[in-house]
């Protein structure tokens, strides 16, 4: 029977989602957790891969299993094993034919940055901190250029292996509320690093370097080198993954 589980953790202290041969990912220490409970050896696969030092509060696996144990049995079990900065939300019994990752239909991500002069102990690594004024509507006017399906090449990690760069992004905004500025989008994928360098690049717009229009020259360049530095990972969390509603999969926080 297949097992679809919803995670949210802190990614601090880990080399990014995946499993690593040195090093410790989210994986290794659900799939440790998950085989304890199952009692027998469990590979999970997730709907997106994060980056070392990113969060999430709305992943999404999936994982078969022979055990019999209803949801409530999956979601305190596993709970039970894994560290504080990892936890299981909700747990589901779907269709074998459900995949964690070709099932989603889309992805939503935010990026949080802390604006103002004085840095922050408590959210050092929950957001970026920014001490220049930034001005979040020239941010959120040029973050309207990438709306649509788009070749994203001046946006992509220069290691990312993905077959093409096109991408489409059906919502982004950027807001600002008091401290605190929130772009927020989401895509029927991502590329490597899209989001934070995305985010790099309207940063320098906020500041005033670079005007809202070169946001579209960036991306018609498809040149990385044309584009903003990438933000730090520690300020973007994976919020959740889209599926259709036949899939049973609960909706993790509201993306508007």
């Amino acid at each position: 029977m297949r097992i679809a589980l919803g995670i949210e953790y802190d990614g601090t202290v880990y080399n990014g989602w995946q499993r690593q041969k040195t090093g410790l990912g989210v994986q290794q220490r659900l799939e440790e957790a998950l085989t304890s409970v199952a009692d027998h050896s469990v590979d999970v696969t997730c709907a997106g891969r994060t980056d070392t030092g990113v969060h999430a509060t709305g992943q999404v696996i999936h994982f078969d299993t022979t055990s019999m144990r209803d949801d409530r049995g999956w979601l305190l079990g596993t709970n039970s094993c894994l560290p504080d900065d990892i936890s299981v939300m909700w747990a589901r019994h779907v269709d074998d034919e459900f995949h964690a990752r070709f099932s989603a239909t889309g992805r939503n991500y935010h990026y949080r940055i802390l604006n103002r002069l004085e840095r922050s102990a408590i959210h050092r690594h929950r957001a970026w901190w920014i001490y220049k004024p930034l001005d979040v509507m020239n941010m959120h006017e040029a973050s309207q250029y990438l709306l649509g399906e788009h070749d994203f090449s001046a946006f992509r990690a220069t290691g990312c292996r993905a077959n093409t760069a096109y991408r489409r992004i059906t919502k982004i905004s950027v807001k600002r509320d008091g401290d605190w500025i929130t772009l927020k989008v989401s895509a029927n994928a991502f590329l490597q690093h899209m989001v934070r360098n995305i985010t790099g690049s309207l940063s320098m717009i906020g500041a005033g370097e670079k005007n809202r229009n070169w946001m579209a020259d960036v991306l018609k360049s498809r040149d990385r080198k044309k584009a903003g530095i990438a933000a730090p990972p520690h300020g973007l969390t994976l919020v959740s993954i889209d599926y259709p509603s036949s899939a049973g999969i609960p909706v993790s926080v509201d993306v508007d």
